[in-house]
């Protein structure tokens, strides 16, 4: 055990970035650590990483997004080395020092239909809770975790950089694969940053060509980096349509949307093949969508829209990207500046908070 001491709290609480509705600010807050339950592991966070659904907190939604405890630690994608177990038989098959990731839904029964073949926020219990939102998150130095929902990292993954993998990855590598679509097929990967990216590296490493769109020349660059076939700034190339129409021979066979962007969304589907293609929907625009009923009932495309992450769904995005080199790419900070990543949110990438 002597090498691992350095994993144990020295103190009985701990530094947390807690968000508070009350006035809609930051605070960093000293907080207990917590104990973990008979089915949970305590986790020292190695990486907490920034998603757009965090900073959804700050903002005006209609989307669903319900604040449970405040104020409350932010942040739901996170990997980090095992302190201790709790007595049940789930929380010890981890021992201390194993490097982990996990999931944020807990309080649900993760055996359920729902959970199975849906996700955790349908739970039948109808108790489920969300880490980073109803109770707290990962921006804090030690967290427990539902042991259900973790998994020991592959050896081939740094546990200070792979923590977006754990949501940003989960959601990236379902919303491409579950496009079924066949090598050598064409996608478009709609908003190339913190989500993007990472989707298009999935892409190639599944064998479709890439079309990537961004209104920002720095994510398109990172696209093109990634292995994107072609590149188009929507906003600054007036005829970019007209262009990957021609490029497709008539339109992609799937369009990937990760972006909150509402205008993205109307913007597509002149760009997928007709009668079939299919649009997947995977980032939450702060309005409804706005879909032509005439345009799915006559089949002129598809909609679907792509699990983002259970227990279930977890382990083949992880190991997938393990096999696949596929790694985020990901800009470090300390605990003391997510206000400052918050700021950034909107024109870099993908950022993260890396813990001593």
């Amino acid at each position: 055990m002597g090498s691992l001491d350095y994993l144990k709290p020295t103190k009985t609480t701990m530094k947390a970035q807690q968000y508070d509705a009350r006035d809609n600010k930051l605070y960093l807050n000293e907080v207990p650590i917590p104990e973990p339950q008979p089915h949970e592991v305590l986790v020292k966070v190695a990486c907490a990483s920034l998603c757009h659904s965090d900073i959804m907190l700050f903002e005006p939604n209609d989307q669903g997004l319900i604040l449970g405890k405040n104020p409350v630690t932010i942040g739901h994608e996170a990997t980090g080395v095992v302190v201790s177990t709790g007595s049940g038989e789930v929380a010890r098959k981890f021992k201390t020092g194993d490097n982990v990731g996990f999931i944020c839904a807990v309080e649900c029964c993760f055996e359920c239909e729902q959970c199975r073949k849906v996700h955790n926020a349908y739970c039948a219990k109808g108790t489920t809770k969300m880490q980073g939102f109803t109770l707290d998150g990962y921006f804090q130095e030690y967290v427990c975790v539902d042991a259900r929902a973790t998994m020991i990292l592959p050896p081939e993954l740094d546990v200070k950089t792979a923590a977006p993998l754990f949501c940003a990855g989960v959601t990236a590598f379902h919303g491409v694969e579950d496009c079924g679509l066949q090598p050598g097929q064409w996608m478009a990967i709609i908003g190339c940053g913190g989500l993007g990216h990472l989707g298009v590296q999935y892409a190639k490493a599944m064998g479709y060509k890439v079309i990537g769109l961004d209104i920002a020349d720095q994510a398109l660059e990172e696209a093109k980096n990634c292995g994107a076939d072609h590149v188009f700034n929507s906003m600054t190339d007036k005829d970019w349509q007209k262009k990957v129409l021609e490029i497709t021979g008539g339109g992609v066979d799937a369009a990937v949307n990760f972006t909150a962007s509402k205008k993205a969304y109307d913007d597509t589907p002149a760009i997928i093949k007709p009668g079939l293609g299919l649009l997947m929907i995977v980032g939450i625009p702060r309005q409804p969508l706005e879909l032509n009923a005439l345009d799915i009932a006559l089949g002129r495309y598809r909609v679907k829209g792509s699990n983002n992450g259970t227990c279930y769904n977890m382990r083949p995005a992880i190991e997938f990207s393990a096999k696949h080199n596929i790694k985020p790419h990901l800009t470090l900070y300390k605990l003391e500046e997510l206000p400052k990543m918050i700021d950034l949110m909107a024109t870099q990438g993908r950022m993260g908070v890396v813990f001593d």
